[in-house]
């Protein structure tokens, strides 16, 4: 049995006569030790996915409307508010960007961490274990550190903070939404490589959204492409970026800058994400794809299986046939 596996999850804002999907038909499946990568651009609905595994998007604004989150074999979504509060940074903890803004300003890193482990461990609510969990995260002298208040601690060692909070508890799932986001790419790939010693340390799953194609590598098992509301691609992550099949999954890796090569213009995705209640029809990708056909503005493709481990939502996945040529808007 998965440790989570999302079916068919669909999440709607708005009214019920004006009603706005943000998650359209969303299924994922993560093993327990594994991590599984959310990749898209802004918009396209992986931070509203990642929250509702523990149903931290509020209802209302949100409507669950279909599907199940599973946890363990449990349905997040037919827990009571009591069973929630015990899977919330219990069972799963989340890592969210902006460190800076997730931490209270006026309270000691220390006594914010030890808060987590009244909560969920009591029985190690110290300072002895606040500076193992330190420790565990990378922070030097951390006997001093749990003293500092945030704005103390460069964003590096706040995010590292941050990691402390959500491993207090010993979840068996952490969720990272953009843990690099406001970081310089080399406290990025720190945090990174923190993320996978844990996860390997630990034994604990990881669930990583970002839109940068180009950190996944080296910390993912699988990866799912997420594009308005959908899934538009899902498989091992060296396959999918090795061999992509859905052209928006070919794009966002054409769009990663490669430092040996001399160009004049850096590659780009033309248009915008649609904004939910505003998805175009048929294949919603199809106004910024070049690879669109006359029927993609009227048939919606579905997610299918094309070979042992990938899923694609696209028919012509397999066609290097280019019918238009996207360009860079100015």
């Amino acid at each position: 049995m998965p440790l989570l596996e999302i079916k068919n999850l669909q999440i709607e804002f708005g009214s019920r006569t004006r009603a706005a999907r943000a998650v359209d038909g969303v299924s994922l499946s993560l093993e327990a030790g594994k991590t599984l990568c959310l990749v898209g651009e802004s918009g396209s609905g992986k931070s509203v996915t990642a929250l509702s595994i523990a149903k931290l998007v509020p209802s209302p604004p949100a409507r669950y409307v279909g599907g199940e989150i599973l946890l363990e074999g449990r349905d997040v979504l037919k827990m009571s508010a009591r069973e929630l509060r015990d899977i919330r940074g219990g069972l799963v903890s989340y890592v969210f960007q902006e460190p800076g803004a997730s931490l209270n300003p006026v309270f000691r890193i220390g006594a914010q961490i030890k808060e987590s482990l009244t909560y969920h461990r009591p029985a190690a609510a110290n300072d002895a274990e606040v500076i193992r969990l330190l420790k565990l995260v990378g922070i030097p002298a951390p006997e001093s550190r749990l003293r500092n208040y945030p704005h103390e601690m460069s964003g590096g060692m706040q995010q590292r903070v941050m990691i402390a909070m959500a491993l207090a508890s010993q979840p068996k799932l952490l969720v990272a939404d953009e843990p690099t986001t406001a970081l310089d790419v080399t406290i990025q790939a720190q945090i990174i490589e923190l993320l996978g010693d844990l996860r390997k340390q630990l034994g604990m799953a990881v669930l990583l959204i970002t839109h940068n194609l180009g950190i996944v590598g080296d910390l993912a098992d699988d990866v799912a492409v997420m594009y308005a509301g959908q899934i538009v691609e899902h498989g091992p992550v060296r396959e999918v970026l090795q061999r992509p099949l859905h052209p928006y999954t070919q794009a966002l890796i054409q769009s990663v800058p490669v430092l040996e090569a001399e160009v004049d213009r850096l590659t780009a995705i033309p248009g915008t994400v649609p904004l939910p209640g505003d998805f175009p029809s048929g294949c919603r990708f199809h106004p910024r794809c070049p690879k669109a056909q006359p029927g993609c503005s009227s048939q919606a493709p579905e997610l299918t299986s094309v070979q042992s481990r990938r899923r694609v939502r696209c028919p012509f996945w397999d066609s290097p046939v280019i019918t238009k040529t996207a360009s860079v808007r100015t």
